[in-house]
């Protein structure tokens, strides 16, 4: 998120172009083997209605990893990651097996969830809702954006 930043004040505040990022799906799935390099995880990265490699808006991108993050540090086990768009929409779901998260026991201090996840989502006119995992065991977080393009979308 750091580097993010840093990009972002460096680079694209002056007006100059962002680097081309690559397809969804591909970022996704580059992250989730370095999050399986550094922990006892696996995901599985299913993609539906990408097209020609779509590159959907940063927010939801840097959700969708802090997600998996997450998922890597304190879930473990099997994450689903599961990518939709449409021409108006695009939406991922990160999706663990682990012991849940109750928002509302969370420490203030963290802020991965509250402000990398649910903040990022909001400032970019998107939506994000954590709720129980498949049968009320581990944890499920729904990320959706207009999909770029879109009236109201958005690549911050």
């Amino acid at each position: 998120q750091e580097r993010e930043l840093r990009e972002w004040l460096f680079r694209t505040a002056d007006g100059a172009e962002p680097d081309p990022r690559e397809a969804v799906e591909v970022e996704l799935r580059s992250h989730a083997a370095a999050l399986e390099a550094e922990h006892s995880v696996r995901f599985e990265v299913v993609a539906v209605g990408v097209g020609r490699g779509l590159a959907a808006p940063e927010a939801i991108i840097g959700a969708a990893r802090e997600a998996m993050l997450n998922a890597a540090q304190h879930a473990r086990g099997e994450v689903t990651v599961y990518v939709e768009a449409t021409p108006q929409l695009v939406s991922i779901d990160v999706t663990d097996r682990g012991p849940g998260v109750d928002l509302d026991r969370l420490p203030e201090g963290r802020m991965g969830v509250r402000e990398s996840i649910l903040g990022r989502m909001e400032r970019a006119g998107g939506t994000a809702r954590i709720v129980p995992g498949p049968g009320g065991t581990g944890t499920s977080v729904r990320l959706t954006m207009p999909s770029p393009g879109e009236e109201g979308g958005s690549d911050a």
